[in-house]
Parts: structure tokens; C-alpha cells; sequence
């Protein structure tokens, strides 16, 4: 097989570059150049924000083209638009790594691909609002490729090696610090996610078997729970952290944001978990999905991160993530006798 991927070098892209490369497929990629993609990969560059900036690639025509186009875009739809509409003549299928939030707010527990979508988004947009920009590049990608050549990967949360988002490597950074740690609860929350490795896998085996259209990519629903995954990160890391489970109502009451001061928790019974922790994967199971334990993702994502070190990456533009040590211990020292320890 040979693959083109609009990226490639960070997280999503790069995990299916390296899974393609496993594969012994002929992989090509197209970016700015500003990190070296795998050995193996033949690089074209080319900025898809700056006029002309898919010029090379226009250029750079071979016999026989690709068998399939990976974009992982997360932007203005139109960049999507116009590399979509440039290789329609080129390559067998697209494959546009979206969002489950294309979803219209907020979706009833247990969505699946027919579920209503945000209004206001188009193909040739500027960048907005995240939900109508994935649902562009959709439309971007369906709108050249048309329904039977476009393939819409509509992710969840995604944690694993290289990821640039910081959600689950600040899980492991703040408990290798030790301590009393607070662990937002309850500890048997259900979480939903997908390792960016089985998603790479997953896309890989669609190009393979032709799949077109959308789906939800993420774990089953109660894949693992809050409490299996920081439990994870404490074995792994080694440390003494503690980990002290506290009731959403005591985090609320404090003004901490979920998601973002306490990534991956949302608290049970709202809209956010059942949007982000509760969406039907029926559909990519039966086509193929395979998810890993959460253990072996919070182990290699922590190797990865001591390689990596200062150097792992952070998206550019993205909102920082975590809780200040202060208001965690403040937190902390509120809940007396109400706190329980792990």
C-alpha cells in the first residue's frame, strides 16, 4: 500500500506513519518540516496555512499515486477543502481523523454515528469553533472523495506515546512528584478513550478493507475507570503518591474545571461525561476495534515521556492543562475526615 499523510509527525500522524511503516507500506508525508518524520519516510514540504502552500505537492507527482490520504487537520476546514479537492484524482481514499464533538451539544448517552450535528460548519471555512471546524473538514473531505472514497474517523479522547495535549502525561508528571495526590471520583467512573496506537491500527485495517463513512473510534463504554487509570500511574511511576478520592461536589464547589484543571474527569451523570465517556462504539468494534489494557498505554506513554523528557511536545495554541499545587492542597486540607486516602 502506499499512503500520504498531511502531517505526520506529531501524535495521531505520526502513530499511523510508524504503524504503516510496520506494515511495509510505502509511506509519503507532507508538512512544514519542523520535526523529522520516521526513517523510511519520504518527505514533502508544505504549509497548508500560507498561499501555495500545497504547491509542492501539486508538483510532486509519482506513478501511480496513493492508495489512500490521512488528515488529522484540526483547523480551518478549508485547508481540508483544498488538499482534499487536490488529490481526488490521486488517491484511492480519504481519511479524515475528526471528533466525536461534530455531535450537536449535548448528545443523549449512548450516541452513534446518527446522532444530530452542529450547525454552521463548512467545507471552505475559516477557522471558528472546534466542533463546526471538524465538521467541515468532513464535509471538506466527503465533499471531493464523495461518500463511498471518504472514510470520517470520529475520535474521542485520545492518550497514548507522543501525545501533545499533556492530559495523561500530566497525570503521570504530577504523581511521580508523590505526595497526597487528589484523585477526582468517584474511583469507578467509567472513562472511554482510545490509545492512539489502536487507533492508528484501526485506520490502517479500514484502508485495507475499503470502510467508508463515519464512525466513533474510542474504547467500549467502562473500557477502564478513574480508578484503574491513576492506580496505573502510580505503579508505574514508582512513587508514594497517595491517592485521595474526593466527590465531584467537593471539586465543583471549588470552582476547578473539569477536563482541563483535572484531565480526562468529567463528573458522573452530566452532559460532558455522557458526550465524552459514553458514545456507542458498536459500529468500529465490529469492523475491527481492538483496545489494549489501560495499563499497557499508561506504561509505554510513560516510558515515552522520561525519553522524552523537556523535550515532549505541546501542541501549539493549546490551553495548558492541570491543577496548581496550591489549590490542589488547599482542596486537600478542606476535606478532613470527609477524604479518603488510597
Amino acid at each position: 500500500m502506499r499512503l500520504l499523510v498531511l502531517g505526520g509527525t506529531e501524535f495521531a500522524g505520526r502513530a499511523v506513519v510508524e504503524a504503516a511503516l510496520d506494515r511495509g507500506w510505502e509511506v509519503t508525508v507532507l508538512n512544514r518540516g519542523r520535526h523529522q518524520p520516521p526513517f523510511g519516510v519520504r518527505q514533502i514540504q508544505g504549509d497548508r496555512t500560507a498561499p501555495g502552500g500545497l504547491a509542492a505537492l501539486e508538483r510532486d507527482r509519482e506513478p501511480g499515486e496513493w492508495d489512500a490520504v490521512v488528515d488529522t487537520w484540526s483547523g480551518a476546514p478549508r485547508a481540508v477543502h483544498e488538499s482534499a479537492r487536490l488529490l481526488a484524482g490521486r488517491a484511492g481514499r480519504y481519511v479524515y481523523v475528526s471528533s466525536c464533538s461534530v455531535y450537536a451539544w449535548a448528545p443523549d448517552p449512548g450516541y452513534d454515528e446518527g446522532a444530530p450535528l452542529v450547525q454552521g460548519a463548512a467545507a471552505d471555512a475559516e477557522r471558528t469553533a472546534y466542533p463546526q471546524d471538524k465538521l467541515g473538514g468532513e464535509l471538506a473531505a466527503v465533499a471531493a472523495f464523495g461518500a463511498q472514497r471518504s472514510l470520517l474517523v470520529r475520535s474521542g479522547l485520545i492518550l497514548g506515546t507522543y501525545e501533545n495535549i499533556h492530559r495523561l502525561p500530566w497525570w503521570l508528571t504530577r504523581i511521580a512528584r508523590g505526595g497526597p495526590v487528589l484523585a477526582p471520583g468517584p474511583r469507578d467512573l467509567p472513562l472511554q478513550y482510545v490509545d492512539v496506537r489502536d487507533l492508528a491500527e484501526w485506520i490502517l485495517d479500514a484502508v485495507e478493507r475499503g470502510l467508508n463513512g463515519p464512525y466513533n473510534l474510542m474504547s467500549p463504554q467502562g473500557h477502564t475507570t478513574m480508578g484503574e487509570l491513576l492506580t496505573a500511574c502510580v505503579r508505574e511511576t514508582g512513587s508514594d503518591a497517595r491517592l485521595c478520592w474526593t466527590a465531584p461536589e467537593v471539586i465543583l464547589d471549588a470552582g476547578i474545571e473539569p477536563w482541563t484543571q483535572l484531565p480526562v474527569w468529567v463528573p458522573p451523570d452530566s452532559e460532558a461525561h455522557a458526550a465524552l465517556h459514553g458514545a456507542d462504539v458498536s459500529r468500529a468494534v465490529r469492523d475491527g476495534l481492538r483496545c489494549r489494557p489501560v495499563a499497557e498505554t499508561v506504561a509505554d506513554t510513560w516510558n515515552w515521556l522520561r525519553s522524552a523528557g523537556p523535550d515532549a511536545p505541546l501542541r501549539p495554541g493549546r490551553p495548558k492543562v492541570g491543577l496548581d499545587p496550591v489549590l490542589e492542597q488547599k482542596v486537600l486540607a478542606g476535606k478532613g475526615e470527609n477524604g479518603t486516602v488510597h
